[in-house]
């Protein structure tokens, strides 16, 4: 079966085309004395670990999982024993120090630049989409206890979490309160001592429960005596497996926060999602971080971190669909190439329809990689910038970004992955050829971490409408400047993107002066606005692509990668782009059909 190979050639322009220089030569990474060629070493090593340890436990993962039940836990308490495989190449991710990459420097991190993080990221989500979520949470973790914990908190946790011998954990959802924070009943008791006993159950935690380290931090949402009703009475708590003293000590006392079930999932079979009860023996003991009733606001720290990260598992699935479907259409032979009187049988790469679903997915692949880089890069300038200025700018662009990553990248994925299946025929639905897994892992990233409607709802809302558009028309106006440069023999292409950009411009407008007035009409247009500006940002960034790659053919630069660029660019032009106008007609046509049918005729 096929192995994962990163590309790192397409990492490494995407990074070039997002402002990776710009990033690297910030006062905060020129103290670092962070180079190219640093980056480079550092994406060679994670690209031979990636490929040779993550990838190829990849499939034992997914069939043999991790084992929950009493017999694995030293109490007699129900715990998670994990594979011996990934406990083993968790072990030598953390030695090679993978786990550290954007940590903070004062606690035993790189400091890396999210822009340089992104690409490893990328590669470890291709590799083992399921070995990839426990660093994620855990590094999740670690921002929002580095923004909002106190320094005794983070002296307490920081260091071991960043080296990864602890991992991290995010407690938001209950049994009965899915997305919908303000339902949450979880409470949290003061124990007089300056710590909390936390009570209640949360489903739906990744990584909840396992051994391959010796301490599991969960942080957890939960209602203090007399707070107020909905978000606004919701506090954050540390919570440890294991409880940890003031001075870092790990100690032997089991605290009352265990997995009670590990669900059994359509997907991702080697990330054990565990139903965790905090409370049950008395109380789980832990610290409060931050000011009480700003738990969601703190745990937001965590959930926008975590929704890029995921636009990058959407990004992940769909490189390892398209590289298998890809190695399987250069192997299988099958039938004679059309316009061929009696020629022998080719592979079916030959043939023109499974031409057109590799193209599909590669030119999607290429469009979501160049936006996820882009954001990352807005992320640095957002947080590292020494001009207040650009500062602004760059996390009003990224925050605006960070929808079309996780759903449009996440939505794509799931098709991309589909049309994997496709291409091998009916092997890609047998579960021996690799091809079904990508799509069963993938199909998660459109729910969790809020769902694609979700992601289109902020859209078109606090993104959009209630700062009248502002960002967004800075983001119009830049895409039409790079269109205006796509001329001669990339004319058409640039004719299609202003077409899209004309449609998304038509819908924000739409958006603005509809918003309060149709908020159903409105809303019932978010997803398919979501999938336009995707398409359209997308499109924008490879269009930008193309201008470099024309120029690397006049110059006379041989390397076939140009050429292939520009071909996938223009298949995007011509398949992607041309949705644009199709999905504008449907958001202005303020949710017909939707919206007219009674409740009892569904």
């Amino acid at each position: 079966m096929a192995e994962y190979i990163a590309p790192l050639k397409e990492i490494r322009f995407a990074q070039e085309m997002a402002g990776i220089d710009e990033v690297l030569a910030l006062p905060a990474f020129k103290e670092l004395e962070l180079t190219k060629d640093d980056v480079y070493a550092m994406q060679e090593a994670a690209a031979t670990f990636a490929n040779e340890v993550v990838s190829p436990i990849n499939v034992v993962g997914d069939v043999e999982g991790h084992k929950w039940g009493a017999d694995f836990a030293s109490d007699g308490r129900p715990g998670v024993k994990a594979n011996p495989k990934f406990t083993d190449a968790y072990k030598k991710f953390c030695e090679q120090g993978f786990n550290s990459v954007v940590g903070d420097i004062e606690f035993g991190g790189l400091g890396q630049p999210i822009v340089v993080a992104t690409g490893l990221n990328e590669m470890w989500k291709a590799a083992n989409h399921a070995f990839s979520l426990c660093p994620m949470l855990t590094n999740g973790a670690i921002e929002a206890l580095t923004i909002a914990a106190s320094n005794e908190i983070k002296e307490m946790y920081l260091p071991k979490m960043i080296s990864g011998e602890w991992t991290g954990t995010m407690n938001l959802t209950e049994p009965n309160a899915g997305s919908d924070l303000a339902a949450i009943v979880s409470k949290a008791e003061p124990r007089g001592d300056g710590t909390w006993n936390v009570f209640g159950e949360k489903i739906f935690i990744t990584w909840g429960d396992h051994d391959m380290t010796d301490n599991v931090i969960h942080l957890v949402l939960a209602r203090t005596p007399g707070s107020p009703a909905g978000v606004k009475g919701i506090s954050l708590f540390v919570v440890p497996k294991y409880w940890v003293e003031k001075d870092g000590t790990l100690t032997d006392q089991r605290n009352d926060a265990y997995c009670i079930k590990m669900e059994h999932k359509l997907g991702i079979h080697a990330s054990p999602t565990a139903v965790m009860k905090f409370g049950e023996n008395g109380g789980a003991r832990g610290y409060m971080v931050g000011e009480e009733n700003r738990g969601v606001e703190y745990m937001f720290i965590m959930m926008n971190e975590a929704r890029f990260n995921v636009g990058l598992e959407g990004l992940g699935d769909a490189e390892r669909a398209y590289q298998r479907a890809r190695d399987y259409a250069k192997d299988r032979i099958q039938g004679p190439e059309l316009g061929v009187k009696g020629g022998p049988k080719v592979a079916i790469i030959k043939h023109p329809d499974i031409r057109r679903l590799l193209m599909s997915m590669r030119s999607r692949i290429e469009a979501m990689r160049a936006t996820a880089y882009v954001c990352a890069a807005q992320q640095d300038l957002a947080k590292k910038s020494d001009n207040p200025e650009v500062k602004a700018k760059a996390r009003a662009f990224a925050d605006l970004l960070v929808p079309i990553v996780k759903g449009w990248s996440t939505e794509s994925a799931i098709d991309i992955a589909s049309m994997g299946i496709q291409c091998h025929g009916g092997m890609g639905f047998i579960e021996e050829t690799g091809a079904a897994q990508h799509m069963r892992d993938a199909r998660i990233t459109a729910i969790y971490e809020g769902t694609t409607a979700i992601q289109a709802n902020d859209l078109i809302g606090r993104k959009t409408a209630r700062e009248g558009g502002s960002t967004m028309k800075t983001c119009i106006a830049e895409m039409r400047a790079d269109a205006a440069k796509l001329d001669g023999d990339l004319a058409c292409y640039g004719a299609a993107l202003n077409k899209a950009i004309d449609a998304v411009e038509k819908c924000v407008g739409f958006f603005i002066d509809n918003f309060k007035g149709k908020p159903k009409e409105v809303h019932a247009g978010a997803v398919p606005f979501l999938f336009l500006f995707g398409i359209t940002v997308g499109g924008w960034q490879l269009g930008r692509q193309a201008l470099v790659a024309r120029q690397k053919v006049a110059a006379g630069d041989t390397d076939p990668f140009w050429k292939a660029k520009l071909c996938t660019v223009r298949f995007f032009g011509a398949h992607s782009l041309t949705q644009a106008e199709g999905l504008r007609d449907a958001i202005l046509s303020e949710g017909v059909g939707a919206l007219c049918m009674d409740d009892d005729s569904f």
